[in-house]
């Protein structure tokens, strides 16, 4: 059974997710149509949904964020002008409390941030990029400040909401750069792979250094992982490059202190006119490709520290839903993953494999470091990667090991 996200189909809204995985919100179509923000509740013994319509429906270019206290922000635009509210349920009503606007043509809401009390954004300029605190201010939204050149994406890199991650692009090449947003916006080269790669970071984990990038130093695009704080290369594991389909990784197992081979990575696999679930951890060098539930909000979903993935969806008789699953029970951290069935004829839920390498002297282990290594918010300027002898090696997805001397 594979969710489906069929061509001409209704559109399907963005489901966010808090920080700590308390609270998610989305835009929801009403049966008769148009469209309203929901809230869903998925830290009690049952998730629960609540919705929050207002006066009127809502622009589906509309944003949504929950926050940690329950209430949800939503980014409107209205003639050039976008709007910020907070909205909660009030009985059988939608509170409102407006918060202010930004005038811009372009304003993108950046991931929920760590601690749930503040929201962030991100306004692109042509040579500069401005970010805003949009909600957890004193007044309104905020500036807070400017980084040159023109970002996209954004990637917490700790618990504090005082590292991000942004992906800037200079004179044609996108580099990953950290900002450090209490000491004005410093910024400090996150990325480097080569000079000329376009170097973009998808998900970091704050525990482990865990690192999701994409990149084309390999020739073209592939995802890649890395190691926050470590002097190891990053690697294109070839499990991770179908060519048929594209991988998104959007989540993350936490807790993993210090053992980044053993954080589950999910992955939304797109191919077709069909998404489906992938699995995969460093350390397993194997991905596991998985139907979701029906009605998967696909792309959506959050790890626990012990290995359950929680994968929200909605459906006509079950307007709010969390699928558990534990893809590697039982299996050992420290050697390959191998799912128990191979279910070749059901479509997507068997391996795909990459040819078995041997641990060479230089490239990573695959367990606990010997010696802890504390992860630092900004490692891969300070500790890089750096590209080893070239000559004659092929240059395949499973063999990039680059970095740069900073």
């Amino acid at each position: 059974m594979k969710t489906a996200v069929e061509s001409g189909a209704a559109r399907q809204m963005d489901f966010t997710i808090a920080h700590d995985g308390s609270y998610a919100a989305r835009l929801a179509r009403h049966e008769t149509g148009g469209w309203f923000p929901e809230r869903w509740t998925l830290d009690g013994p049952e998730p629960y949904a609540v919705r929050l319509p207002g006066i009127q429906s809502e622009e589906p270019d509309s944003d949504v964020l929950p926050l940690a206290d329950g209430r949800v922000l939503i980014r409107r635009l209205t003639e050039g002008r976008h709007t910020f509210s907070l909205l909660y349920p009030t009985g059988p009503g939608t509170g409102e409390l407006p918060l202010g606007t930004v005038e811009c043509e372009q304003l993108t809401l950046l991931p929920p941030a760590p601690g749930g009390a503040c929201a962030y954004a991100l306004q692109p300029g042509e040579h500069t990029t401005t970010v805003w605190l949009v909600a957890g201010g004193a007044f309104g939204p905020e500036y807070v400040t400017d980084v040159p050149g023109r970002c996209t994406g954004g990637v917490w890199l700790d618990r504090a909401g005082r590292m991000l991650a942004l992906d800037r692009e200079i004179d044609g090449v996108t580099k990953a750069v950290a900002v450090d947003l209490e000491r004005g916006g410093e910024v400090t080269p996150l990325l480097q792979i080569t000079e000329a790669s376009d170097d973009r970071l998808l998900l970091a984990d704050p525990d482990s250094g865990l690192l999701l990038v994409r990149s084309d130093a390999p020739g073209c695009e592939l995802l890649g992982w890395g190691v926050l704080g470590s002097r190891r290369p990053v690697r294109f594991p070839e499990c991770l490059h179908l060519d048929d389909a594209t991988l998104s990784p959007f989540a993350v197992q936490p807790g993993q202190v210090l053992m980044p081979e053993s954080c589950g990575v999910a992955l939304r696999i797109d191919g077709g006119s069909a998404s489906w679930l992938g699995v995969w951890r460093p350390a397993g060098r194997r991905l596991l490709q998985l139907a979701g539930p029906a009605g998967w909000l696909s792309g959506a979903g959050l790890w626990s520290r012990d290995g359950v993935l929680r994968l929200p969806y909605a459906t006509g008789t079950v307007p709010c839903g969390v699928v558990d699953i534990e893809p590697f029970a039982g299996a050992p951290v420290d050697t390959p993953f191998y799912p128990a069935h191979d279910h070749a004829a059901d479509g997507p839920t068997h391996p795909i494999t990459e040819p078995a390498q041997a641990d060479c002297a230089g490239q990573e282990p695959f367990g606990p470091p010997e010696t802890p290594v504390v992860c630092r918010p900004v490692p891969l300027q300070q500790a890089p990667l750096r590209s080893g002898p070239t000559a004659g090696r092929n240059f395949g997805p499973a063999h990039i090991n680059s970095d740069h001397t900073g």
